[in-house]
């Protein structure tokens, strides 16, 4: 767990980033607790974000007039794509905690338009079982499909179990990637996780894979789940940038320094 710092006043790298090929199509997931600075004015290039509000309020702007608070329970996707700017800061000063989640681009696709997805807690559709309750942003649990448009094949969902509850979560073919407990304790496929920690699911190659998952608590079980679709490609990170090698990080510098990514507003 980090300390305050210039931008919030604590954090938890949950994934770090440094190894992509161990985490692909994930590059890193960040827990932030803020209410003061939170994250202003900066840029992106060649990666998504996928923001989920656990408490209070999110306020997001962007150097394209792009403006909006996420409550809890909402998730924005965002892809950087070709380049933007933007902010993201506690609405009104009051506190808020997030989980921000890198997800990388296929080549093919870094240097798309910048757009952005508003997935509304509320609005998504729910999978429902005796003391479960599952969201579904993107992918499939159960027959609820989600909503989210993927340039990379993803599953997310938020899903809320009463104790002793359980539910059986379908890993897609080639799929891997992990689940992350926000509240409660619980089992997954016999590994054990609480409050904080992150439990990796292993794709199985060619076949899907059924995640048994209870909740082995005496307080409600609260998860997130990712899995996606390993990209296999070269990776270059560099600060708020993520490319296929050192030339195009370097053209990220340079078309952001020369004002290719718009200017920063008032």
């Amino acid at each position: 767990m980090g300390g305050p710092n210039a931008q919030v006043d604590r954090n938890a790298m949950v994934l770090p980033p440094g190894d992509p090929t161990a985490t692909d199509p994930f590059l890193a997931l960040m827990e932030d607790w803020f209410s003061t600075t939170g994250f202003d004015w900066h840029p992106h290039r060649g990666f998504e974000t996928i923001t989920y509000v656990v408490e209070g309020e999110l306020e997001h702007r962007d150097n394209r007039g792009g403006h909006g608070v996420l409550n809890p329970g909402d998730a924005q996707w965002m892809t950087a794509g070709r380049g933007l700017l933007h902010a993201e800061t506690a609405f009104e000063g009051r506190g808020v905690h997030t989980l921000q989640l890198w997800l990388n681009l296929p080549a093919a696709d870094k240097l798309i338009e910048p757009s952005y997805q508003d997935l509304r807690g509320e609005q998504m559709p729910v999978r429902r079982e005796a003391g479960v309750r599952v969201r579904v942003f993107s992918g499939r649990s159960g027959d609820v499909v989600g909503p989210a448009r993927n340039h990379v094949p993803v599953t997310m969902i938020d899903a809320r179990l009463e104790p002793r509850a359980g539910f059986a979560q379908e890993i897609p073919p080639d799929q891997e990637g992990f689940a992350y407990v926000v509240a409660g304790h619980g089992e997954f496929a016999g590994d054990t996780a609480h409050s904080g920690q992150a439990v990796h699911l292993e794709r199985d190659p060619g076949e899907a894979t059924s995640l048994q998952v209870r909740n082995t608590g005496s307080e409600p079980l609260h998860f997130l789940l990712w899995t996606g679709a390993p990209l296999r490609e070269p990776v270059a990170m560099g600060g708020p940038f993520v490319m296929n090698n050192q030339a195009q990080l370097q053209q990220a510098v340079l078309d952001y320094q020369s004002g290719e990514f718009g200017p920063f507003p008032e």
